[in-house]
């Protein structure tokens, strides 16, 4: 049982709720495409085919940096990103009834391409599970970040910061501002997710945290 009790849980979505796999390799190609056709040997093919392998577990602007690429490759990336949308329905985990059963107010904050993150929440079609959804737009110059967006929240809520969880897979992103807001932090090892040091709690799906809970 977790000390003080938890009011409640904020959710990251990619990798959490939403395996980024199931948007399928069709809705990428436009994005792997247009990156390749703008290389221009600025990465050799195996740093190349690395870099495209890990936009499906990262943010693209964290990707662009990490891999170095060229301006010319992230003009072209971005513009392909922001023209991304999800069509139909998607599936998502095989737990997500699990937010049906938590009575603690729950917060769905996402970082990613406006227009892409809200098409994966539509087709999800679990809008109406959270009290408000946020998402901190890469491609609004003025997105406030994760960590201003959940200090909102508790100000917002009157939540004590003790008392509010935060779920997600990164340990540099929701993980750490959780952190440091003092909030319980707990990370969500979903498959290929590498368990970090700096989350209070690790659970491999959404039962364990319900378990973690004591509900």
């Amino acid at each position: 049982m977790i000390y003080p009790p938890i009011a409640a849980i904020i959710f990251d979505l990619d990798n959490c709720l939403l395996d980024p796999r199931e948007l399928g390799d069709g809705l990428v190609e436009p994005l792997i495409a247009a990156i390749r056709r703008a290389n221009h040997a600025t990465l050799s093919e195996r740093d190349l085919q690395a870099a495209l392998d890990d936009l499906w577990w990262r943010p693209f602007d964290k990707v662009a940096d990490e891999w170095h690429f060229s301006e010319s490759m992230r003009m072209a990336g971005w513009r392909a990103c922001a023209a991304l949308r999800i069509e139909g329905r998607l599936h998502g985990y095989d737990d997500l009834m699990v937010l049906n059963e938590l009575p603690m107010t729950t917060f769905l904050v996402t970082s990613g391409f406006q227009h892409l993150q809200h098409s994966k929440i539509r087709a999800l079609g679990i809008g109406k599970r959270f009290a408000e959804i946020h998402i901190d737009a890469i491609d609004d110059p003025g997105h406030p970040g994760k960590q201003a967006i959940f200090q909102q929240i508790i100000c917002r809520w009157q939540f004590p910061a003790q008392q509010v969880m935060v779920v997600g897979d990164s340990g540099e992103s929701e993980i750490a501002a959780g952190n440091r807001l003092s909030m319980c932090t707990v990370q969500l090892l979903r498959p290929a997710v590498e368990p970090v040091s700096n989350a209070d709690h690790h659970v491999a799906d959404l039962w364990q945290l319900k378990a973690l809970l004591g509900l």
